[in-house]
């Protein structure tokens, strides 16, 4: 039976991508109430698609993420409790029972959060509207928040929550009975390196991927539904890169780690990201997603407002109304597309947590070998001070990249068509997101850091 606590965690993360749907649905209509009192935009059917589309596509992505890291979050408790469902195994229970459990708690868990979800996200847009019509930043308009289409973000975290609760608990399938007659550990880089089914899968997603980004932007110049299919492909070569970050990150980590100097706690902390590649991919991937959504966004929005404005420059009338709308999406997107980045910095939390957790054996050996508590804090941060810079610098540059290709492929086909453009790097927002990451992971290594400081030798070689 899984703990409440182990499953807190999974019910935020359901809550938030509810959340976020909702919201920006629910938002998407009031704007488009917005846009249709305006004069000279009640007709423009360009600006209500490129805000449906650009809704359908962060919906998207919330629910995605919202997959990603509630995987990573089940397949990271799944680990720590491996020597119990041996042991549940030894006595006669079957793999297949013990992952039907799991999922089954994570389609209640999802339900659970599709239902808070809603609430949370329609009471938020609710807010946030009524906050803008009182200080005049858009006028007061009619709306409604009662929509049948607010149940399609709901059906989809459920499910999705549910199917990333099985396919995060496959590890079960991997556990022998005869782990709980001793110390059972995550799989090394040797054995991680050594399963080639996820590498093929990555490489065959990477390059469907990476080939309907390329097409995305090329039926963008044309109609902006590319961006639909620039979406897929980033979906797929995102996905790529979850697979391959357990062979891919840890190398990674171990280089950046030893820019840390050669103490034996910083030297260990490299070593460490290596010696237990699952491990390591799961915490770094959760930072991968934060960023590359707030740099996909802050790129996509700004490259958007350039083309848009290029699209309309021999239309001054037109620059003119759309600029207050430009500035309200752009604010009112900003706000929202902090949902996903929370979500990510709980899958980033919670991992990273669970992950000293489960090493109480390991930091009471380094205890007893002559570690003092100031070198096991040493050692916590600098691992995640590793994992900030690999990840920041990787979502960075996967940022630039999707926000590019969502902005081409979306605008590229506006008004005359202004053709492919340079990405437009907002290098202020860039360097918050650098900084945002840096105290989150801080933030986050504090509590572990306590922790792990207070582990006993003696207890800790006692634990089964």
């Amino acid at each position: 039976m899984t703990r409440l606590k182990d499953l807190l965690p999974t019910l935020l993360v359901a809550t938030l991508a509810a959340a976020f749907g909702v919201a920006l649905l629910q938002i998407t209509g009031i704007l488009t109430a917005v846009i249709t009192s305006e004069n000279g935009l009640a007709e423009s059917g360009t600006v209500q698609l490129m805000l449906g589309l650009v809704a359908g596509v962060f919906i998207t992505i919330a629910v995605y993420v919202s997959a990603v890291v509630t995987g990573n979050t089940v397949a990271t408790v799944v680990a720590g409790r491996t020597r119990l469902i041996a042991l549940l195994r030894l006595i006669g229970s079957s793999a297949g029972a013990q992952r039907a459990a799991i999922a089954r708690e994570g389609l209640l868990v999802g339900l659970a959060g599709a239902v808070l979800g809603a609430l949370v996200g329609s009471a938020a847009a609710w807010g946030i509207a009524e906050i803008g019509m009182a200080q005049g930043s858009i006028p007061r308009v009619t709306y409604s928040l009662v929509d049948p289409l607010l149940l399609v973000p709901m059906v989809a975290v459920a499910l999705t929550t549910w199917l990333a609760a099985w396919t995060g608990s496959r590890r079960v399938l991997a556990v022998r009975p005869a782990q709980a007659l001793g110390n059972a550990t995550e799989a090394d880089f040797d054995e991680v390196s050594s399963r080639r089914g996820r590498a093929v899968a990555a490489w065959i997603l990477g390059v469907l991927g990476a080939g309907l980004l390329v097409l995305g932007v090329v039926v963008g110049l044309v109609r902006p539904e590319g961006v639909l299919i620039g979406l897929l492909g980033g979906i797929l070569s995102f996905t790529a890169i979850v697979l391959a970050a357990h062979r891919v990150m840890p190398p990674v980590l171990r280089v950046v780690g030893r820019l840390f100097g050669d103490r034996p706690a910083a030297r260990l902390a490299a070593e460490n990201a290596v010696r237990h590649p699952e491990r390591s991919s799961r915490m770094t991937i959760g930072l991968v997603i934060g960023v590359t959504l707030v740099t996909t966004f802050a790129v996509t929005m700004e490259t958007y407002r350039h083309m848009l404005l290029i699209a309309t420059d021999d239309q001054p009338e037109l620059q003119d109304a759309l600029g207050p709308v430009i500035d309200g999406t752009v604010a009112v997107f900003s706000t929202l597309i902090g949902f996903s980045a929370v979500i990510a910095a709980v899958g980033l939390v919670n991992t990273l947590s669970i992950s000293v957790m489960q090493r109480t054996r390991e930091l009471g050996l380094l205890r007893a070998l002559g570690f003092d508590r100031r070198q096991i804090r040493v050692m916590v941060l600098v691992e995640a001070a590793a994992l900030t810079v690999a990840a920041t610098l990787t979502g960075l540059v996967l940022g630039i990249a999707y926000g590019w290709v969502g902005a081409q492929s979306i605008l590229g086909s506006v008004g005359s068509g202004p053709g492919i453009v340079a990405p437009v790097i907002p290098w202020p927002i860039v360097a918050i997101v650098v900084g945002a990451a840096a105290l989150l992971t801080l933030a986050a290594s504090v509590a572990p850091m306590r922790r792990a400081a207070r582990v006993s030798p003696v207890v800790a070689l006692a634990v089964d």
